[in-house]
């Protein structure tokens, strides 16, 4: 059986996510575009690949938001998640390098993306990230 989380948890890390990406958007071409970029490429990396109790938003959560709530009333896997900072790492990657290259266009759309994933997420609860995960189980199991 797979680790489950409380999904409020990744919800807030998106809307964190969500206003840190809106920002870099603002402000690409200008350095605090790609320190932006930069920590949320970090982040998304320790989400992914170390886990999502690595990640600081999460944690930020934790120790933070959920002591002071009421407890989950469902739970969810872990691994949808974990693959949804995958593709966040991925689009993060793409835009790291891009303003490293001065390829702003390039940087705006992949920003671009992962701020509509992250905000459909923070706004509604519809994680695009994991919705592909499912899928791609759906098709490959």
């Amino acid at each position: 059986m797979s680790q489950q989380i409380d999904p409020r948890g990744p919800r807030f890390g998106a809307a964190i996510t969500t206003v840190v990406l809106a920002i870099a958007l603002l402000e690409v071409g200008h350095p605090v575009a790609t320190t932006l970029i930069t920590i949320q490429t970090v982040v998304f990396a320790l989400g992914a690949f170390v886990g999502l109790q690595a990640q600081p938003y999460g944690k930020l959560y934790a120790k933070v938001i959920r002591p002071r709530i009421a407890a989950p009333t469902e739970l969810e896997d872990v691994e949808p998640p974990q693959f949804a900072q995958l593709v966040g790492f991925g689009f993060a990657s793409v835009a790291f390098f891009a303003l490293l290259t001065s390829a702003t266009v390039v940087a705006t759309v992949a920003i671009a993306f992962a701020l509509v994933a992250a905000f459909l997420n923070a706004a509604f609860g519809f994680c695009l990230g994991c919705e592909m995960y499912l899928i791609g189980k759906r098709i490959f199991s």
